[in-house]
């Protein structure tokens, strides 16, 4: 029997999907399935870690966000780009690691589509072989064919036509939602192919597991440490029920743990810088996870609206992001409009004072 004879593979799946809308090209296929054959030269190179030469950083060079490179983080940047410049479907590119958009070279065709990409998440843990993964947007791209500028990709969470990640674990997986559900794929090292493994994942509305990086804690809102207390106090606390937490320090991993089995992860606007509205940015990390999460069921947020309903003002926009079991994010979110009567500042004439009101 054949390997493949009861498993669908990613080809397939999107074969089904393109079937749904007869007067699809196919352009869109083809553009996901080159995503996806970055994706595995990412994961060749992850494998080989030390073996292949790609740990440490990259010749002291820093990117557009301030941060070090890594070797892998430019190796990974050059296999997106490489691989989907070439096929006809792209009018450009914007990458965490540029500045500007990435703009197809004149040799090649231009599409209708426009891929937004980390090309390497979490890769501080690179070195200590910690998951790592990669984070895709496709939006579409503005009609007349020249070349793309920034405000091309300035488009709201909601108007994505796909998103995904690849996570470079264990095993290497394609997380991915194209407007109809999510759907996961384990790739078959053997066959070079990544199998259907996980179709309709689904988050739990509830949950009692959460991701924060605690160490930030003193420069939190108010809402984020009520919700953290409540959950830290455990079944004598007002939520009555014990809490995990986890912090992996790589979003995709914790996104991936999350649709697995629930919890919600926060990564929170803070006062530690005021010229930054947070850590994680919007049209990278933020719009395709958010849009992954809804269509499993989950939610994302900034903690005071839909992460989707976000207008981008710029390339690489920062913001506070809340995502995952729905029933958590709607906590989070009523805590930062409803702000509690206990934490507000006393007013001279209490009504438990002298002075208090008749009944």
């Amino acid at each position: 029997m054949a390997a493949t004879s009861q498993r669908t593979t990613l080809t397939q799946f999107l074969i089904e999907e393109r079937r749904r809308y007869p007067s699809a090209s196919g352009d869109f296929n083809s553009l996901i399935l080159n995503v996806a054959l970055a994706c595995k030269s990412i994961a060749r190179a992850v494998a080989h870690g030390a073996l292949g030469g790609v740990l440490g950083n990259a010749g002291g060079s820093v990117n557009v966000q301030g941060e070090v490179q890594k070797t892998l983080d430019v190796m990974s940047n050059d296999a997106f780009l490489h691989v989907t410049e070439w096929g006809g479907q792209l009018a450009g590119m914007a990458s965490e690691e540029m500045e500007l958009p990435y703009q197809i070279p004149p040799q090649f065709p231009k599409g209708k589509y426009l891929l937004v990409f980390d090309p390497l998440d979490g890769s501080s843990n690179i070195d200590v072989n910690v998951s790592v993964g990669s984070i895709f947007s496709v939006l579409r791209a503005p009609e007349g064919g020249g070349e793309v500028c920034e405000a091309d990709f300035l488009q709201p969470g909601a108007q994505q036509v796909a998103a995904g990640y690849a996570l470079y674990g264990p095993s290497t997986m394609l997380v991915l939602t194209v407007g109809s559900g999510v759907s996961g794929f384990t790739l078959d090292p053997d066959l070079g192919e990544f199998i259907l493994t996980h179709p309709a994942l689904s988050v739990p509305p509830d949950t009692q597991e959460f991701a924060i990086n605690t160490s930030n804690s003193r420069f939190w809102e108010e809402p984020i440490k009520r919700y953290v207390d409540e959950c830290t106090a455990g079944r004598t606390g007002p939520r009555g029920k014990d809490f995990n937490m986890r912090w992996i320090a790589s979003m995709v991993a914790e996104a991936h743990r999350i649709l697995m089995r629930g919890g919600v992860f926060m990564y929170p606007r803070d006062s530690r810088d005021p010229l930054r509205a947070g850590r994680l940015r919007l049209l990278y990390e933020a719009n395709p996870i958010g849009f992954l999460m809804e269509q499993a069921g989950g939610a994302a947020s900034t903690g005071r609206q839909p992460i989707s309903a976000v207008q981008p003002s710029s390339l690489h926009q920062r913001i506070g992001l809340i995502f995952g079991s729905r029933n958590e994010v709607e906590r989070i979110e009523r805590y930062h409009n409803e702000p509690r009567e206990d934490i507000m500042p006393i007013p001279l004439f209490h009504e438990r004072g002298l002075f208090r009101a008749p009944v």
